[in-house]
Parts: structure tokens; C-alpha cells; sequence
């Protein structure tokens, strides 16, 4: 049976993913922090797609009119996602400054108050983040960039995508990842993190987001 290819968008994704590990063993990590990491990892994968969809109009696969409506809408509807995602984590595994700190004195109108929520997420979890988490940050980054450079822009994969594929991509990667990594980190913080579990929790995330990836890239066995 032969091995799939390792392009070095794989290689990135797999160290950015195996980054947390040096958490767990440098800065004491617990299975919430590593829930965190992955849950700040979506603003990555958020920023990416907005450069999708951005290079679909400078490739002219998009209308100037797509563009205009697609951006802002995927901003709000993803934003609002992110929003209650990372309030549920807060309240789920106790993180930040916990759920008092979502009552502002003054709301912004419509659904703009899903953004003014995102916002009070960030800033929470930013001003209680562990050691460390910066850098993890970075590193998925720099690993999705290499994604977008090598895959989206380099084996033109624009030229297969439209503005409403694009709308939608982001939510199948995102769902699968993170029940699959909550319903791991709710027991193992219950048994009180052990490494050992920990161990297993980012390389069972790891390998889903590599099978995931390819699945997404189409990247075949050579």
C-alpha cells in the first residue's frame, strides 16, 4: 500500500499541531488550554478565507458585487459562530474571566452584538492566555498560510471554487475537529489532565486535521 505524499504544507500542519505538546511538557498545559489553542486556531482559518475570497475577485472568478456581499457577511455569520463557540468553551472548561464578563453595559444594534461578543472573547481569553500560547498561535498561522500559498494560489485551486462554496468550506473542517477534540478534553480535565492523555488528545487532533486536509487538498498517493 503506498504512503500518501508529504508536501511541506503537511510537514508545516503537522509541527504547528505537535507545537502544544511542548505546552504540555514546558508550561504544564491542561486539556482547556489545548481546547483554547485549537479554538483561536478557527480566527486563523477565518482571515484565510476571507483571502479566498478576495483572490477569487483579483482572479475575476468573483463579481465586485459577490465580493462586496460575501466578505461582510461571512465576517458577521462566521463571527457570530466564533462568538458562541468560544463563550461555550468559557463556560464548559471554565476559562478566562468566565461568563461575567458577557454582560457589556451597552450592546451594539442587530447582529452586530455577535462581533462585540467575539471581541469580549478575545480580549477574556488574551488577558488570562497561559505561557506559550502566542507562539502556538503563530505557528498555525505560518502552517495555514503555507496551506493557502502552496494549495489555493499555487496548484491554482481558485479556478475549482466559487463565493458560495466559500461561504460554507470553512464550518465542515471547523465542527468535525473541535466535538471530536471536546468530547476528548471533557473527561481527561475530569481525570485531571494526565500527560499521557494529553499526549493523545493533540495526536489524535493532529491526525484528523492531516486527513482532513487532504481530503480537502485532494492530495492522492503518489
Amino acid at each position: 500500500m503506498k504512503l500518501p505524499k508529504i508536501t511541506f504544507s503537511i510537514f508545516s500542519l503537522v509541527v504547528a499541531n505537535l507545537i502544544p505538546l511542548a505546552g504540555v511538557f514546558l508550561f504544564g498545559w491542561d486539556a482547556a488550554v489545548i481546547v483554547l489553542l485549537y479554538w483561536a486556531e478557527n480566527l486563523v482559518i477565518g482571515f484565510y478565507n476571507i483571502l479566498k475570497m478576495t483572490f477569487l475577485k483579483v482572479y475575476s472568478r468573483a463579481s465586485i458585487l459577490e465580493t462586496l456581499f460575501a466578505i461582510p457577511f461571512f465576517c458577521l455569520h462566521y463571527g457570530a459562530f466564533c462568538a458562541v463557540h468560544g463563550y461555550l468553551l468559557l463556560v464548559l472548561f471554565n476559562l478566562g474571566d468566565g461568563a461575567s464578563s458577557f454582560v457589556p453595559k451597552e450592546t451594539w444594534p442587530g447582529p452586530f452584538v455577535f462581533l462585540q461578543m467575539l471581541a469580549s472573547v478575545v480580549t477574556s481569553l488574551w488577558q488570562t492566555h497561559p505561557p506559550g500560547m502566542e507562539w502556538s498561535v503563530v505557528c498555525l498561522f505560518l502552517s495555514h498560510g503555507l496551506s493557502f500559498k502552496q494549495n489555493y494560489l499555487g496548484k491554482k485551486e481558485y479556478t475549482s471554487f466559487t463565493t458560495a462554496k466559500l461561504l460554507i468550506q470553512p464550518y465542515k473542517r471547523i465542527i468535525i475537529l473541535h466535538v471530536a477534540v471536546i468530547a476528548g478534553a471533557l473527561p481527561i480535565m475530569m481525570c485531571g489532565s494526565p500527560v499521557p492523555l494529553l499526549c493523545i488528545l493533540v495526536l489524535l487532533k493532529t491526525g484528523m486535521d492531516i486527513f482532513l486536509h487532504m481530503k480537502e487538498h485532494r492530495i492522492d498517493s503518489p
